[in-house]
Formats: C-alpha cells, structure tokens, sequence
C-alpha cells in the first residue's frame, strides 16, 4: 500500500481528503502546518505529499523548498493543493519542483487521477532504469559509471552527511572531496575511523528495514557525492551478481584497513601515530605526498587517537626535525620517507 503525506491546515479539509484518500486504498498520514509536515516527511518517507499552499509556521513552498535540501526527500513527489488559481502562483509552485498543481474546489477523481498518475510516472522510471542498469553493469568500473548518472548532493566542509543511529536508506560515492567516517566515546572524544576520497564508496550496506547507521559521516572539505537509494541499490546487487562480489571486497578492505588504524591506536608510539596518520591524510587527499595537505589538528588527533596538545607537540618535534612545515592549518611533507619509518 502506497503511503501518501497530506498537509494541510484546513482541519475538515484535511478530514475529507484523508477519508477519500484512504477509500482508494492508500495509507494516509497527516500535518496541520508546513513545520509538522516537513518532520513527517523526514520520519515518515511517503511515496508522494499532496500539500496545501496558505498555512501558518511554514507555506507549501517553504515545505517544498525545505524537502528539496534533503536527500532523504528530494525526489519524493509533489503535489500542490491550494485554492490559489493565478498564473503565477501555479508557475511558482511547478518552477520549485512540485509535480502537479490542484486549485481547490477539486474533484475527488482529479486528485486520485493526478496521484496515480505521478506514482505511476515513478514506476516507470525505476523499472527503465533497473532495465538499463542490468543491461550495463557488468563489472565495479561500470558500477562506479552507473553512480555518476544518479542524484548529486553538495557538502560543505564540517556538514553531516547522515548521523550513527539515524535510518540507512542511502549509499554514497565521493565525486569530489573527502568525506570522514567518524564516531564519538563516552567522553565525547572524536575517533575517525576511515576517510573517503574520489570513487570512494561509503555507508551501510545491511538491507534490513530497520538499519541504521553505525556512525557519523561529514565532509572534511567542500565535496560532491553521487546517492543511490537502499531499494535500488538491492534490485542493482540482485541482478548483478559480480558487482555484489566486487563491491562487497572493497568495503571488506576499508573495514581490514579500519583494523589496522584501530591497532595502531592501540599499541604505537605516539610519534608513529602521528607520523601515519599525517602520511594516511596525504594520501587520501593528494596523490603526491608532497604536496601541502589542509587539515585541521583536532581531525588529525581524532585519526591518530591522541590528545590534540599531544598531537600539537609532536608537530613541533617534526618541524624542528625538518620532516614537515606548518604554515596555520596546512601541513606540508618535507620527507616522507622518514615519517614512513618512524617507530
């Protein structure tokens, strides 16, 4: 059963229009005001909004503007209700992305019709697309290919991209930018436990309904990601087979890796973290380890599991020794090769 999410503030309105929504066999959840229905599309995740335009907190173009910033609801479609019937109002509404514009009064079989006729759209679409993906996909490569023809979602540095414990409904590729993966101990003290650079996948590849995610992810920079929803991702691996294999042995090497940085932590000098984790940013950012890395000391501590003062002497100790300089928040490798054999 489709769910759909009304908003709308008129209370017999809002009655009415549930009740005949749900005599044609769709779940109906509802919302007195734009604010309550943006938090219930974000929770709920219906298959398509019908919502009104005049109410108080937040308008139906707030709403629909505020739901095109998240991934997570983006695509959801949309349809305006609203007994606004000027020509400018309807264009404003179909230029900000609604789907389709309904002036009130309205015939009970225009709404079902306009709804059937979007979920439809939607079905069509993924079901070309799968088609298309099948047909394509034959190796990690493509796969990678296949992600830069999805959604694009831009990060600035320090923005979340999804939080531990909240839903898993996305898959993520870096296109450009370096994205953290990162968690936090009782103390409130920040471990990172893996960076993603260009081509990177991340995110949580468990397909249980009741997934979520085991921890924070946020960009370290300006970056551009390429998102795949978790049902299309399923039908991708289900018809591919290869792919699931490829895919499933790269995320096992971040996982391996994580390991190792994790045993690191645990029984090296700090010198040695230091020096690792300096030349593991260098090389996720830059290919040329020569090159000045931007970095801050707090994101470097939380990568080597040291203190930010302990960190901050150590830097010292490697300017002094010739191996990096410092110039405010950039690092630049002197000697790599020395930082390589640190103990």
């Amino acid at each position: 059963m489709k769910k759909i999410l009304l908003i709308e503030d008129d209370v017999t309105v809002r009655e009415n229009t549930a009740e005949l929504l749900e005599l044609s066999n769709y779940e109906v959840v509802t919302a007195p005001d734009g604010k309550k229905g943006v938090e219930k599309a974000k929770k709920e995740i219906p298959d398509i909004i019908v919502c009104d335009i005049m109410m108080p907190e937040l308008d139906g173009y707030g709403v629909l503007n505020k739901l095109s910033e998240d991934p997570e609801t983006k695509g959801i479609p949309f349809i305006f209700l609203s007994a606004k019937t000027e020509h400018k109002d309807v264009r404003k509404g179909m230029d900000l992305g609604a789907d389709d514009y309904l002036t009130k009064p309205f015939e009970e079989e225009d709404l079902v019709s306009a709804i059937e006729s979007r979920l439809a759209k939607i079905a069509i679409i993924k079901a070309q697309k799968n088609t298309n993906e099948k047909e394509a996909i034959q190796n990690l490569s493509a796969f990678r290919s296949m992600m830069k023809t999805r959604e694009q979602v831009h990060f600035k540095a320090g923005e979340n991209i999804y939080e531990e414990g909240k839903s898993s409904l996305h898959f993520y590729m870096v296109g450009r930018g370096v994205v953290k993966a990162h968690k936090f101990d009782s103390r409130g003290k920040e471990m990172i436990t893996e960076l993603y650079k260009e081509d990177d996948f991340f995110g949580n590849l468990s397909f249980n309904k009741n997934s979520a995610y085991g921890e924070y992810a946020t960009a370290m920079e300006d970056s551009l990601l390429y998102v795949v929803s978790k049902d299309d991702l399923r039908d991708i691996l289900k018809n591919n087979s290869t792919i699931s294999i490829e895919l499933l042995q790269e995320m096992g090497d971040h996982l391996m890796g994580v390991k190792e940085q994790l045993m690191e932590v645990a029984y090296a000098s700090v010198r040695r973290k230091t020096a690792r984790t300096i030349l593991l940013f260098a090389h996720k950012i830059k290919k040329n380890p020569l090159h000045s890395i931007r970095i801050s000391r707090a994101d470097l501590a939380g990568v080597a599991g040291i203190a930010s003062e302990t960190l901050i002497r150590t830097l010292s100790d490697f300017k002094k020794e010739g191996l990096i300089e410092i110039e405010g928040r950039n690092v630049k490798l002197l000697d790599a090769e020395k930082l390589e054999h640190i103990s």
